[in-house]
């Protein structure tokens, strides 16, 4: 695939290269280290003493004095689908125009140094395979299929004055409805069959769906057990919309993995999330953006009136996680042209964590969540060579991230953004 002049360096990294003297963020100890690193084969080969000897004699040096490397961004909660805040558009849009739209998104997701994302509902097989194949310039995508919802629930967009059925399996829709314990096995088995990394259900309401209420709980004990077996029988895990004490408590003892958002969430859930080895996923920024603008992207304005039923509990919520010592991984759920706000959660997050902990949020603990740690998130050998480089010190100065102010984007030892020189 060939690269916009600007999204590309002249410089293959394909073959063997060392980056000389790189000051890089050894993010599981919180420090500065420089080291000669060498990248071949699109991955991490070594992390040597600087002017070490020994590796490949024809390797390159690129003299990486002054700059600041970081393992590549991860983000746990996206919607690649979401080209528009008003999901219920989706169902009447050409397949072609969304994934034209989503193909533009995941490429700014890619120059905000976002080299791996989570999809959390929306996201196929084919836009998987297409990052793969190098057809898609786009951050490696683990995806989910279409997240399972029960009828009114927060996956279910029809309007109360809507009458006819849902089906939309072949459309750019992010869910799909399966009332019943045989109906969600059969749609876990489906999605399952269609590649998904991991399942996503709906077991609270929510912001974004027009007919239910935040507070409610959703999907019965055995239905939820019912998608907890199937994704377990495959290797796979299970992802929960939830937000209040009630709903989560449902999902954590019935074997749900990851809590997406969580803000309405106590000590007590705290506890058991703890007890019960979960991760939660949150994702501050989407609250800040639907909040700003939300009316003006196209939400709904039932929605936009639910928005401050959760904005103040995330905050809340996150000063919780943190002093119980769980790092929320990170997540922006953003809708439509709000996705440009995506790096912003870097700063929310520092406003009440330590730099280092939101970096791992986005590093280490989002690498352990889509269950690849040390593949992902971190500078060793035998890592994938996916680098963020910055000449600013993002411990010293967050907003490097949050603005993301950076020099070079490297995916599997290439450049796919900035320049290293």
């Amino acid at each position: 695939m060939t690269l916009p002049a600007d999204h590309r360096d002249d410089r293959s990294l394909s073959s063997d290269v060392v980056l000389a003297d790189a000051r890089f963020l050894d993010v599981k100890a919180g420090t500065w280290r420089t080291a000669d690193i060498r990248l071949s084969g699109g991955m991490i080969a070594g992390v040597t003493e600087p002017a070490a000897v020994g590796g490949p004699s024809n390797a390159d040096r690129i003299d990486m004095s002054g700059r600041f490397v970081l393992p590549g961004l991860i983000d746990c909660h996206v919607h690649v689908l979401a080209v528009d805040a008003d999901l219920s558009q989706l169902a009447d849009s050409p397949p072609s125009y969304v994934m034209f739209g989503a193909a533009v998104l995941m490429g700014n997701m890619l120059d905000r140094g976002f080299t791996t994302v989570r999809d959390m509902a929306g996201a196929d097989f084919g836009i998987h395979q297409a990052q793969r194949e190098g057809i898609l310039r786009a951050p490696k995508l683990f995806f989910g299929g279409k997240a399972l919802s029960q009828t009114g629930g927060h996956g279910d967009d029809r309007s109360p004055g809507r009458t006819g059925d849902i089906d939309h399996r072949c459309c750019p829709t992010i869910s799909r409805i399966a009332d019943g314990v045989d109906a969600v096995r059969l749609a876990a088995r489906d999605e399952l069959r269609k590649g998904a990394h991991h399942l996503k259900i709906m077991v609270s309401g929510g912001v974004a769906s027009p007919t239910d209420r935040v507070d409610s709980t959703q999907y019965s004990l055995e239905e939820i057990r019912a998608v907890v077996e199937e994704a377990e029988a495959a290797n796979r895990y299970v992802a929960a919309h939830a937000y209040t004490p009630r709903a989560i408590r449902r999902a954590v003892e019935c074997g749900v993995r990851t809590i997406e958002h969580g803000n309405l969430l106590d000590q007590e859930t705290v506890e058991l999330i703890k007890q019960h080895n979960a991760f939660v996923t949150m994702n501050l920024v989407t609250y800040r953006a639907l909040s700003d603008e939300g009316a003006e992207q196209g939400l709904p304005a039932a929605s936009v009136a639910k928005v401050a039923d959760v904005l103040d509990g995330g905050i809340r919520a996150l000063k919780l996680l943190h002093a119980a010592g769980i790092n929320p991984a990170y997540g922006s759920d953003l809708l439509g042209g709000m996705q440009r706000h995506q790096a912003r959660e870097f700063a929310i997050r520092a406003e009440h964590q330590p730099a280092i902990d939101v970096i791992r949020a986005a590093t280490t603990v989002a690498a352990t969540v889509v269950q690849r740690e040390g593949e992902l998130g971190q500078i060793i050998p035998g890592a994938a060579a996916d680098l963020v480089i910055l000449r600013e010190d993002p411990l010293q100065d967050i907003s490097a991230l949050a603005e993301s102010r950076l020099s070079c984007v490297v995916q599997d030892g290439t450049i796919v953004a900035g320049r290293l020189h």
